[in-house]
């Protein structure tokens, strides 16, 4: 569960960690006139997502007319889809350096990682991809609640003397290192971040602050979720892609694998998964880039995840089609039911539904391949030869094996193989 920049600021208060004094959270430009501004102050959007300063989304004010003219742009801009609903007002203070500190997990090793680099301010993500040495990585191999005052100044030291300053100073960061660890642990986070911490005139200052919480852990936080003010449980608000909103808004999980944009390869095969199950929806993806691996020379990209959840009904169904479809970058889709809690005939009229939708509407059209077997298996089979029969055209490139006389890998092969034929590409 992620916290808005002003609860984690009320965290890293209560830790210690020096932030820019707090003049409230603003829900209209009207609240501006009633609190007691000092000048220049800093206005920071309240959105659950990053690239708030990229969006124009932050913004400096030195005077009360200003903030009324920036609070009113904020309060009518959207930042990733999501709209701005508070606004954070803060001082504005004055830097002379900048540098990141952060808390993490591996999950490689299930060790804490301590990351901090002198490049703060921008995205650590970018640093790490072109810059990478400019980032100095510490792996805790313990799960104390602290860590130890050696390891905290060996990363205070090569972080200040990467920003070349003075001996002093290591001591303040080491301070500071400490207390985002300590912070990370005692409130079960997944991830504790400072981007930047502000080296200013008068010492340091978390200009910014992020805390994402373990939700499997709320239950151990009842006086942290209380001392904020959150009485329910807050739902992820992550960076979503299209796909992923689309498929929220139609209750089903669905999970990009692709980095959007998708930069399609032409000489490679997408492939869209749309399984019977979340364990199912694993088992494709790595069967999909096991068979690409294996048979077609790494040529094949599986493009997502998804899980129809049990018993969905017909029209969530078509709409798991519909989103395959739609998305520009998929070439096939493979689908495998294994009715146990769910129908096959469900499922089956869901996918005939909208293919034939898809076909009268003269929508983008996918090659569907794959197989079904388990619940209502009698009735879906006869529904799909009766359609068959009845739209051959809009059928004709759909092809589900009825049954478990083939074991699944073996129609992803066949599928992906007939799929390349199509588009007359040699693997």
């Amino acid at each position: 569960m992620k916290l808005y920049e002003s609860e984690a600021k009320k965290v890293f208060e209560k830790m210690g960690i020096p932030i820019p004094k707090q003049y409230g959270v603003i829900r209209s430009a009207k609240e501006l006139d009633a609190l007691q501004l000092k000048f220049p102050l800093m206005l920071k959007s309240m959105v659950l997502v990053g690239g708030r300063g990229k969006a124009g989304g932050i913004k400096k004010a030195n005077n009360l007319e200003e903030a009324h003219k920036i609070s009113d742009v904020l309060f009518k801009l959207k930042i990733k889809g999501f709209p701005v609903d508070c606004i954070l007002l803060e001082e504005a203070v004055e830097e002379t350096g900048a540098c990141y500190i952060g808390i993490t997990m591996d999950p490689a090793t299930f060790n804490n990682v301590i990351i901090v680099s002198a490049s703060g301010g921008v995205d650590i993500e970018q640093v790490a991809l072109k810059n990478p040495q400019a980032i100095v990585r510490k792996e805790i191999s313990d799960n104390n609640k602290e860590i130890s005052k050696t390891i905290a100044l060996d990363l205070a030291s090569s972080l200040n003397q990467s920003m070349k300053g003075k001996n002093e100073c290591s001591k303040i960061l080491a301070d500071i290192i400490s207390k985002v660890y300590a912070t990370y642990q005692r409130f079960d986070a997944r991830l504790c971040e400072i981007n930047p911490l502000l080296i200013t005139p008068s010492g340091v200052v978390a200009a910014d602050a992020k805390l994402v919480l373990d939700d499997n852990a709320l239950f151990r936080q009842v006086e942290l979720l209380e001392m904020l003010g959150i009485t329910e449980k807050r739902h992820d608000v992550a960076e979503r892609t299209k796909n992923e909103l689309r498929a929220q808004s139609a209750g089903f999980p669905y999970i990009d694998l692709l980095p959007q944009p998708v930069t399609k390869d032409q000489g490679k095969l997408y492939v869209g998964l749309i399984p019977g199950g979340a364990g199912y929806g694993i088992f494709s993806i790595d069967e999909v880039s096991t068979i690409g691996h294996r048979y077609f020379h790494d040529q094949v990209v599986p493009v997502n995840f998804m899980d129809s959840g049990g018993g969905p009904p017909q029209n969530r169904v078509a709409e798991m089609f519909h989103l395959l479809m739609d998305y520009p970058v998929v070439d096939l889709i493979v689908t495998s039911r294994f009715g146990g809690i769910s129908s096959c005939d469900i499922f089956i009229r869901g996918m005939i539904q909208a293919v034939i939708e898809r076909y009268e509407n003269g929508k983008r059209m996918v090659p569907i391949f794959g197989r079904m077997v388990g619940t209502d298996l009698p009735s879906a089979r006869a529904f799909l030869e009766k359609a068959k029969a009845e739209n051959p055209e809009a059928l004709q490139h759909v092809t589900i094996y009825v049954g478990n006389q083939r074991i699944m890998a073996d129609v992803i092969r066949e599928g992906i193989q007939k799929a390349f034929e199509v588009k007359g590409w040699k693997p």
